[in-house]
């Protein structure tokens, strides 16, 4: 009990002893007493309880926020291990209706804290509000929770009571029809209140009496005051953010559970109730909830790695977005049948992303920030089916243009990239549509004229024809497969599965695609210096060269027949586990190139550094040397003389090398977009863009290099394929840290490792503004780099688990690698040899192919790249 000299459910004049709530939630490194079990280590619980009794039973008060500073004052004077502390004060009788006040405050020794959070708790009245007719004629109850931030801390009451009073004389005297209405206007009340010391509140309404299997229907809404007007805010936390903490004292508990928290570019990290879009977003992204690697010292590779990989996953929402006062989420979908529909689509989001180009007629400050996007589809057209197929995909972007401006900015985007209006339905170089934009119901058309047939020149929000289109609902499942769609009370994941399940037995079949761009460009082509002329803000995209497919398989479909794509290794260097010094120089990697290409090879994979352990050193310039020369050569077939033994090949495989594509092995920047330029297709990188063991040990050096690697990888428009690795190939074979995972034959905690690995590594890649786009990614789960025989067995056996549509551990809500295309790379690895007893590589080919044979059954399910030399 504690007096407070401003009243309780009443104002009066005396001190008034009533029950208050304390809640201390102390940070404190509990490492030296779990170890020694050592009691002068801990925090003595009973001496701190004593102060906060002696503080609250000493003098009266006049408000909380007196009682908040004597407790700070004494806590920190009379417990001098305490160095950080959140206090939570609760006032259950302070006011009438029959509500509660609080105040959250968090502290540390030396810092005066910057914030607070001031709570009224079940207000409560009465009000008419519904769109029933016994709602319209008699008041029904209403509960109100508001949660205002005041910054800075002050020592200024705040009145609550005047506050509630306000409130309660508001709302019994309104007649909404919506609880929307009503929690806004409590909004703006309590905003305008508080002007001047409160940034921006959350207010949550329920109704008690409105259903009968439920006990109330909520809703919560988080506003801001922006010059005089009440705008839309991300929400804000109840408390302050959760942290590992002992707790202690009165009424012991931690943050309120209701709190919701917020990172820096990621609007809703955790909501109470509902799956909003960006609940969808973040959820898929919290793939960092696997149990760590365990303690390791500072020497430990794999340890760097996982510290590195918070860093790279921290980096999928903190990529410059700058944080606007409010902004929306929004879910696009794109389509393209005519033209270079790959290009037209790129052009697109670097369009979408370019600023100065297109908002001349918006905002200055308007912005589109792509932060996710789908795989690409090859569909047949619907419902005019005599026009080319098309490539579709989606994308979700973050902008702070309203829905109609944003598609104002759609139309500007389809008469840059060409799209001419032919006919409904019909082929088009560029086809934009909102499909989603927040949680909210858009539908611009006059009330008597909503039909289907009624939507040209219209936005309506969700689009109406999303939920019977597998070519839009498939993309929004690679990215928010848990997103409840407005006005359908179902996720995208239940309308998609769905959807499937209505379709034949002979359903059209859809194509996951990646597209490769052909390099070198023209750079002097007509069209490209007409572009440039119109639109020099933005960096063409590439044309494209080809691209590969494989046809996807409905659960009500027959499996289709998957093609194996084929990856030749042309190694340019003098040390090379396998043939070093066999291909490295022109004429040899010609010779090769044509055997290769001869042999069925799809693309060849040129390297100038080695990987094996103990490799020495190759500088960049020395790399750069040895790779972008072949690559030029096989560019320019017909310059370099052969010799005679290869005068028997077609003149049609000579045509065919010099246009197969070709990968650079590198985990170096410069090295790729050098070798690109010059006429490579795709960058191979063993490390997954994080760099080799000599950059993780700076967190600095490290992030330039992830950034410099995805620029690049984004800049150029190409595919690229990234491996697991923990450092030297040869070490780091120990994955117990995922046993979790392991069947009741023991395996399975290696190919959990490589999807939480690899997992975080591609969510930081893929995410976030700056993000690579979802469908250049080519994942390989790295055998023969730290990992036993068996482990690599593991790896051959269950390929197909890797990128399963799945849950990867026990509370993560999905594989981070699902569907993406898989490379296996078993050829001439030494866990071969050392199960056939082969100790040279070049006798390892044949049972690298068998070896891959064995999986190609199991692998039906998912796309294959082979990494072979057998028919090379």
């Amino acid at each position: 009990m504690v007096s407070f000299t401003d009243g309780a459910q009443w104002p009066s004049e005396k001190p008034r002893l009533q029950p208050v709530h304390l809640t201390l939630t102390i940070a404190h490194d509990i490492t030296k007493t779990a170890e020694t079990d050592d009691l002068s280590h801990s925090i003595d619980y009973s001496s701190i309880c004593k102060t906060l009794v002696d503080v609250c039973s000493n003098q009266n008060y006049l408000c909380l926020e007196s009682l908040r500073d004597h407790i700070l004052l004494e806590t920190f004077h009379r417990h001098p291990e305490i160095q950080d502390v959140t206090i939570q004060i609760t006032r259950s009788r302070a006011l009438l209706h029959p509500a509660s006040t609080q105040l959250v405050v968090t502290k540390t020794r030396e810092d005066v804290g910057d914030h607070e959070y001031l709570t009224i708790q079940d207000l409560e009245c009465r009000a008419i509000v519904g769109i029933n007719q016994c709602e319209r004629e008699e008041g029904q109850l209403v509960a109100f929770q508001l949660t205002l931030q005041r910054s800075p801390i002050s020592t200024v009451p705040f009145s609550f009571r005047s506050l509630a009073q306000q409130i309660i004389s508001s709302v019994s005297q309104s007649a909404f029809l919506t609880l929307e209405a009503l929690a806004y206007s409590v909004a703006k009340i309590a905003l305008e209140f508080s002007a001047g010391s409160c940034e921006h509140v959350t207010v949550r309404a329920s109704k008690p009496s409105a259903l009968v299997c439920a006990e109330a229907a909520e809703v919560e809404i988080t506003r801001s005051l922006k010059n005089g007007s009440v705008v839309l805010r991300l929400p804000i936390a109840s408390g302050p953010s959760s942290k590992s903490h002992l707790t202690s004292g009165i009424g012991i508990s931690g943050a309120s559970g209701s709190s919701l928290e917020r990172t820096p570019n990621i609007p809703i990290a955790k909501r109470t109730a509902s799956h909003s879009l960006s609940e969808a977003v973040d959820n898929i992204m919290a793939t960092s909830s696997k149990p760590s690697l365990g303690p390791a010292t500072t020497d430990d590779p794999i340890q760097k790695d996982n510290d590195a990989l918070s860093t790279l996953s921290q980096l999928a929402s903190d990529l410059s977005l700058e944080e606007p006062s409010d902004y929306h989420r929004v879910a696009l979908a794109i389509g393209s049948n005519m033209g270079d529909r790959f290009s037209n689509v790129e052009l697109a989001l670097r369009l979408f992303e370019t600023d100065g180009i297109h908002f001349h007629r918006l905002a200055e400050d308007g912005f589109v920030h792509v932060i996710n996007t789908s795989f690409l589809y090859e569909t047949e057209p619907m419902y005019v089916t005599k026009q080319p197929k098309f490539i579709n995909c989606a994308c979700i972007v973050e902008t702070n243009l309203s829905a109609l401006q944003l598609l104002t900015l759609l139309k500007r985007v389809e008469t840059i990239v060409g799209r001419v209006t032919t006919y409904r339905n019909g082929p088009r170089a560029i086809d934009l549509d909102i499909l989603t934009f927040d949680k909210e119901v858009i539908d611009t058309r006059p009330l008597g004229e909503r039909t289907l047939d009624n939507l040209e020149g219209h936005l309506v929000v969700p689009h109406p024809r999303l939920t019977e289109r597998e070519f839009v609902l498939r993309p929004l499942n690679d990215m928010v497969p848990d997103f409840i769609l407005p006005n359908t009370g179902k996720t995208i994941r239940e309308l998609f599965t769905s959807l499937l399940s209505t379709q034949g037995p002979d359903p059209q079949v859809t194509h996951k695609v990646v597209p490769f761009p052909r390099y070198p460009l023209t750079r002097n082509s007509p069209e490209l210096d007409s572009f440039l002329a119109k639109i020099p803000q933005v960096t063409p995209p590439p044309p494209t060269a080809t691209y590969w497919k494989f046809p996807l398989c409905p659960t009500t479909a027959t499996r289709s027949q998957r093609k194996t794509y084929i990856m030749g290794t042309l190694n340019a260097t003098p040390d090379s586990f396998s043939d070093g010094s066999v291909n490295n120089n022109i004429p040899a990697a010609l010779s090769y190139a044509r055997s290769a290409v001869a042999g069925g090879a799809d693309i060849i994979d040129i390297g100038g550094y080695s990987t094996r352990p103990g490799a020495v050193y190759v500088p960049p310039e020395e790399e750069l040397s040895r790779v972008v020369p072949i690559v030029q050569a096989i560019r320019t077939l017909g310059q370099y003389q052969v010799a005679d033994q290869h005068s028997h090949l077609d003149i049609s495989v000579e045509a065919q090398a010099r246009r197969v594509l070709m990968s650079i092995d590198t985990f170096r920047w410069e090295v790729a977009e050098e070798a690109i330029h010059a006429g490579a297709n795709c960058i191979n990188d063993v490390y997954a863009f994080s760099g080799p063991e000599d950059l993780r040990g700076e967190s600095n050096e490290q992030e330039d290099h992830f950034q410099k690697m995805r620029q690049v990888a984004r800049d150029l428009a190409v595919p690229v394929i990234l491996m697991h690795s923990r450092g030297e190939a040869s070490a780091n074979k120990d994955y117990s840290a995922y046993n979790y995972a392991a069947d009741v034959t023991g395996k399975g905690a290696v190919v959990e490792g490589i999807k939480v690995e690899l997992g975080r590594k591609i969510d930081a890649i893929v995410r976030g503004k700056g993000g690579l786009r979802r469908w250049y990614v080519i994942i390989d789960p790295g055998i023969g780099f730290s990992k036993t025989v068996e482990g690599n067995l593991e790896v051959l056996r269950n390929a197909t688990s890797i990128t399963d549509d799945k849950p990867s551990g026990s509370t993560a809500p999905r594989n981070p690698l699902a569907g993406f295309p898989l490379l296996i790379g078993a050829s001439r690895k030494s866990f071969l040899g050392g199960i056939l007893e082969l100790s040279d590589p070049a006798g390892r080919t044949l049972e690298g192919a068998q070896s891959q044979e064995r999986g190609v059954g199991p692998l039906q399910r998912r796309w294959l790249v082979l990494y072979n030399r057998t028919l090379l």
